[in-house]
């Protein structure tokens, strides 16, 4: 196959003396490019918290999310509707974490999405102490459909709390970044990821249950799912967004900013779960209108960061 004559392989990393980028450069820039679009397309909240930060840390956080959604679109019906049978899913699976801990050695893939986040892990210092939990939490979708306290705790670390300190990993890098303080705001990231996940867990409980099988809280029966469960659920997410935000003014600048972003929509998003019936939740699920995310990106960039959850949805 013929290449650019802009681009040569073999080329030293730095770059040609010419100043066009290798073939290795070319293809890890397109790499991350499309990483750029999966964010774009599966998760507007995460893509407006990221424009906040520098270019180079969001090409990483995009990266990062790239790898986690790809992976989830594998356990969460997509590779069923393509025909594949559950084996075969697992299978899938198990190719991709065998590919991403290849290219977190090798750093390179041909999967771009797999590349991208090699790149980033590469540079960031993100091994497979945070990507086998993932993955594990991964298979455990397609394993276990009802949780209890021990396997729920296990799968919320490797599902969320990991990819939390995977982003963290990047924001100590930026600029500006303050030193110290890694246990507090290590546990603000755990904290954040864990909130995330559980709000997530919340607003698709119908299609869990109906689509997937998959009973998330323990001992709760969807059927049976009343009000009183929905306000406990609703006061464990804010106990843990409350104790994310005090994680935040120990991040560089530009990614308090990005994360108080994206604070504030989850923040939004579970009061709006507070106020909607339990019965409504299992026959819909619940979004912030984009009118609501422009004036939250509005307030975080004038600087109102959350001191606690229930002032910051408001």
């Amino acid at each position: 196959m013929k290449h650019d004559s802009a681009v040569k392989t073999g080329a030293p990393a730095g770059g040609h003396a010419s100043g066009q980028p290798t073939a290795l450069q070319r293809y890890s820039a397109t790499a991350s490019s499309s990483a750029r679009v999966v964010i774009a397309r599966y998760s507007t909240s995460f893509s407006l918290a990221c424009r906040m930060l520098g270019r180079p840390a969001r090409e990483h956080i995009s990266n990062i999310y790239a790898l986690v959604r790809l992976a989830d679109e594998v356990v969460d019906g997509v590779a069923r509707e393509a025909g594949l049978d559950a084996p075969a899913v697992a299978t899938a699976l198990q190719r991709l974490e065998e590919e991403t801990e290849a290219a977190l050695a090798s750093g390179y893939s041909t999967n771009m999405i797999v590349h991208a986040f090699a790149c980033t892990a590469r540079s960031q210092g993100i091994d497979t102490a945070l990507t086998r939990p993932f993955f594990a939490s991964m298979r455990s979708d397609l394993e276990v459909s009802t949780h209890d306290a021990t396997t729920l705790e296990g799968y919320i670390y490797g599902s969320a709390e990991v990819v939390g300190l995977m982003c963290l990993r990047v924001f100590r890098s930026m600029p500006h970044a303050p030193t110290g303080h890694e246990a507090e705001t290590e546990a603000a990231a755990r904290r954040l990821g864990a909130a995330f996940q559980k709000v997530n867990f919340l607003r698709d409980l119908a299609e869990d249950t109906s689509s997937l099988g998959r009973s998330y809280f323990p001992g709760l029966d969807p059927a049976a799912f009343t009000d009183a469960h929905k306000n406990a659920l609703v006061h464990e997410i804010r106990a843990d967004l409350d104790a994310a935000a005090r994680g935040i003014p120990h991040l560089a600048p530009r990614a308090a900013q990005a994360v108080a972003m994206a604070h504030g929509l989850f923040s939004e998003l579970n009061r709006r779960l507070e106020n909607t019936d339990a019965a409504e939740l299992m026959t819909r699920r619940i979004s912030v209108p984009a009118r609501r995310k422009a004036y939250i990106a509005l307030r975080t960039t004038m600087g109102r960061r959350p001191k606690s959850a229930t002032v910051n949805a408001a």
